[in-house]
């Protein structure tokens, strides 16, 4: 069957659209409400499944014995997602995010329990019976037990990675921003010997690599890119860094040969939410991986696919075919540099 599995954060995510983020004390209206799953379980999962219905998806992670845990197994499967490695557990409640998003811009903020995704860790992963070509595991610091010290390998994570590549997997990971550079580099890196390709924003990138990827006034720090891609290859990425940010896209391979792809240009009024978007992008990435695309391509196909998921307030409303995504691309073009 083999095709590509997706391991790791999945939660349900209680979606409220409001019209400001309010100070604190103050109080701001909620226009509506929605249900969606999140986690890149779901989300990388049914971006790849849109682009390519023929490729085989897995899905692998814990959720509670709870009406939001057979929530997520039912929505996965509409989508044509493999879901037996999907386990429940009575000891936490299936993960979930409340999700705050300004219906202006799409920007959200998030209010995230845990919940089961703390306790998921390579016993819950069969690698004797995973048949699968691919595996992108994420998100590196978030998820507790993967996060926890290794004597040998420094993280269960990289312990979990260096099975993995044993089985003759190849390895992708997606990781999460924290608040505290020493905590994600001492969590992420142990893992960077046994991962073939890191997909991160340049938050995530320029906090692992120590490199500030934004100057003081929020703007991206465009000759950061190349040097962040290069530090994160030289902690040990084996094939590819790729980093995204909400302007531009680029990746480094083994060899030495860097690219980058500006996103989208989209008009007024085009962004509906942001939630998933970076998903979205790292299932562009996974997708031409697997068809073995140049990472050129595979950049545009990235912002293509993250410009379809902000067309959506959920996860996975906005997702396209590779059809569809290549339209996209070709009706707004990319912003100017």
């Amino acid at each position: 069957m083999a095709g590509i599995a997706i391991a790791g954060t999945l939660v349900v995510d209680n979606i409220k659209m409001i019209d400001y983020y309010p100070k604190k004390g103050m109080l701001a209206d909620i226009s509506s409400v929605a249900r969606g799953i999140g986690g890149c379980a779901a989300n990388t999962a049914c971006g790849i499944k849109a682009l390519d219905s023929s490729i085989p998806i897995k899905s692998i992670s814990l959720v509670g014995e709870d009406d939001n845990g057979i929530f997520i197994k039912q929505r996965l499967t509409e989508y044509g997602i493999d879901t037996e490695g999907i386990l429940a557990t009575d000891k936490a409640v299936t993960s979930f995010s409340d999700v705050m998003t300004i219906e202006s811009t799409g920007e959200r903020t998030f209010f995230h329990d845990r919940g089961a995704c703390r306790l998921f860790s390579p016993e819950h992963v069969d690698l004797d019976k995973l048949d699968c070509e691919l595996l992108l595991t994420g998100y590196g610091a978030l998820l507790d037990s993967m996060d926890l010290p290794d004597e040998e390998y420094g993280t269960v994570m990289a312990r979990f990675f260096h099975d993995v590549k044993a089985r003759g997997i190849e390895t992708a990971m997606d990781v999460a921003s924290t608040k505290d550079e020493g905590l994600m580099q001492r969590l992420v890196i142990p893992s960077l010997p046994y991962t073939d390709y890191l997909i991160v924003n340049e938050t995530e990138g320029g906090m692992i690599a120590g490199i500030e990827a934004r100057s003081e006034d929020g703007g991206l720090k465009r000759e950061a890119l190349p040097e962040i891609c290069r530090k994160l290859m030289a902690l040990g990425v084996r094939k590819c860094a790729v980093v995204h940010a909400p302007e531009v896209g680029c990746a480094l391979d083994a060899s030495g040969n860097y690219c980058e792809e500006p996103s989208l240009r989209l008009p007024k009024g085009y962004i509906v939410g942001a939630v998933g978007a970076g998903d979205a992008f790292c299932a562009g990435i996974l997708y031409s991986i697997y068809k073995k695309l140049p990472m050129q391509e595979a950049l545009r196909i990235g912002a293509a696919s993250a410009a379809a998921n902000l067309s959506a307030s959920d996860s996975i409303s906005g997702l396209r075919s590779i059809e569809g995504v290549k339209e996209l691309y070709e009706k707004y073009g990319v912003k100017a540099d």
